[in-house]
């Protein structure tokens, strides 16, 4: 089992074909298919089921690997610094720390250096997101109801 947490995997140009392919194949699969995915292991002839969330997992990776993009697959309870929690929620690195300062965003001190939880970093990003959502209906609706949508833009 490779042990490389952080390793930014880019496909070369003969995978990205390969990848859209496989995409394809098990998006199919998991919309018509109740069961798990089965590999059987040629050597041993031994069947190994993938689990639904492995198969997701596998499904997003395909997608990006596909679009020819590098990736990089990081458990949930690895520790960011605040650059890399601010690439995640798209804003600069002196937010993020405004963030944790103000106690908007978990983190801890390691010697002066703040480190956040990968996961409670992506739950303040759907916090944001669903803020930013409902603001963004709420100046829709008023738009309509000034009648801005009809007037005309000149």
């Amino acid at each position: 089992m490779a042990n490389n947490k952080h390793e930014i995997i880019e496909p070369a140009e003969s995978e990205v074909l390969m990848a859209q392919k496989t995409c394809v194949a098990l998006s199919s699969h998991l919309q018509r298919s109740k069961s798990s995915l089965e590999f059987r292991d040629v050597d041993t002839g031994e069947t190994m089921t993938l689990p639904p969330s492995a198969e997701r997992a596998l499904l997003q990776v395909l997608e990006e690997l596909g679009r020819g993009r590098a990736i990089a697959v990081t458990p949930v309870e690895s520790e960011l610094s605040t650059q890399q929690a601010a690439d995640i929620l798209n804003v600069s690195r002196p937010y993020v720390a405004k963030l944790v300062d103000e106690g908007a965003l978990p983190a801890r001190k390691v010697g002066l250096h703040r480190r956040l939880l990968l996961g409670d970093v992506l739950t303040y990003k759907k916090t944001m997101f669903a803020g930013q959502l409902k603001s963004m209906e709420e100046l829709a609706a008023l738009t309509g109801e000034l009648g801005l949508y009809d007037a005309d833009p000149k």
